[in-house]
């Protein structure tokens, strides 16, 4: 890890560290990128407290599987990063149609702001799911 601001967030576990009960932690890029795809994944109104956080991929999902769903689902990562996660500067999300499965392939890359040399990039496959 280089050096310069280091990132923690709570586990999504929530285990406890064995000797001082202290609830786990995720640090820096692991933490950024756990944090990128909950955001991705979140449906807005999902989180106590804050409604507003979260994508609404999960509705364009359902929408008719071609290019323009996956713009739309583009828009929407792009935005939702930008909004909800001060942490990074986006560089790049693609977005590909996978027709022998109905879904999409997408990848995020983005670098992480206080850290030199931090390129780091997310890859989702992205399903229509009935919650």
């Amino acid at each position: 890890m280089p050096t310069g601001k280091v990132f923690k967030d709570l586990n999504i576990t929530f285990d406890k560290n064995p000797v001082t009960k202290d609830l786990l932690v995720t640090k820096d890029y692991d933490a950024i990128k756990r944090s990128v795809m909950n955001l991705v994944l979140t449906r807005p109104g999902e989180r106590f407290f804050n409604p507003n956080i979260g994508s609404k991929i999960n509705a364009i999902l359902f929408e008719p599987l071609d290019y323009i769903t996956a713009s739309l689902i583009q828009s929407e990562i792009e935005y939702t990063i930008k909004a909800f996660e001060p942490r990074v500067v986006l560089k790049e999300v693609g977005v590909d149609l996978d027709d022998d499965n109905n879904a999409f392939n997408v990848s995020i890359d983005y670098t992480i702001i206080g850290q030199p040399n931090t390129a780091q990039s997310i890859e989702l496959f992205l399903q229509r799911n009935r919650a």
